[in-house]
């Protein structure tokens, strides 16, 4: 479920003929979107409170202590888009009082989901190479951009069980997601600024694990993960 919070840039709103291929337009009739059997390694941590603010739009608030988030997921059945993996940025904020994460950057391995996630939502998708495995005994994620790595996070595997939790996890999942979608006029300057809320809905949650982790980030100028640095 997704909604138009705010308009960010108060502009009269017209609807121009879609830029989305017609073979990506025809994959994002599949409503409504189920992804299942999702795999996630989210790793939080503090970062640079300046940062954050920088990055976060108003009318939305830092949370408490400046927390961001690093995650991967693995997206093996996802309506209309197939098998495909991403990961990404983002902080821990708050809409009118509202806990909300919003969405900084996002990199996906596969076409359709950057294109629609992108011009449709408001998700601030591009592409890169997200793996997400289990190494010995490591989850471990990597984002690679133009052939070098950018990120890396690894965790314990399932080295605390949250089995008596799931419904805790469950009530994390479907908190309010917030994305900040931009699209420019033929001059380049803003033509639509909106904040889109959304909920995921109908979670079931197979397992979940917490444990020590690690993470690291390589600077990079077209890959700005560490720009909010751990």
């Amino acid at each position: 479920m997704s909604s138009l919070l705010e308009e960010v840039r108060h502009e009269p709103q017209r609807h121009p003929p879609c830029s989305i291929d017609a073979g990506i337009r025809a994959q994002l009739s599949a409503w409504p979107f189920r992804f299942v059997r999702r795999e996630y390694l989210i790793i939080t941590y503090e970062t640079d409170p300046e940062a954050i603010r920088a990055a976060l739009p108003e009318p939305l608030e830092p949370a408490a202590r400046a927390l961001a988030f690093y995650e991967w997921m693995k997206m093996p059945d996802a309506s209309g888009f197939g098998d495909y993996e991403e990961s990404g940025t983002g902080i821990h904020a708050t809409f009118k009082g509202e806990p909300c994460n919003f969405s900084v950057q996002m990199y996906l391995d596969d076409e359709p989901p950057i294109a629609g996630g992108r011009e449709i939502w408001g998700f601030p998708k591009k592409y890169g190479i997200p793996r997400l495995k289990v190494i010995k005994d490591t989850l471990t994620g990597t984002l690679h951009y133009d052939d070098e790595r950018v990120a890396m996070g690894t965790m314990a595997y399932k080295h605390l069980s949250l089995a008596g939790k799931l419904d805790e996890v469950a009530r994390g999942i479907a908190k309010l997601n917030v994305n900040l979608k931009l699209l420019p006029d033929v001059d380049g300057k803003p033509k639509i600024a909106q904040l889109i809320g959304y909920n995921l809905t109908d979670i079931h949650v197979h397992g979940a694990w917490d444990g020590p982790a690690r993470l690291h980030f390589i600077p990079h100028v077209n890959c700005r993960v560490a720009d909010l640095p751990v």
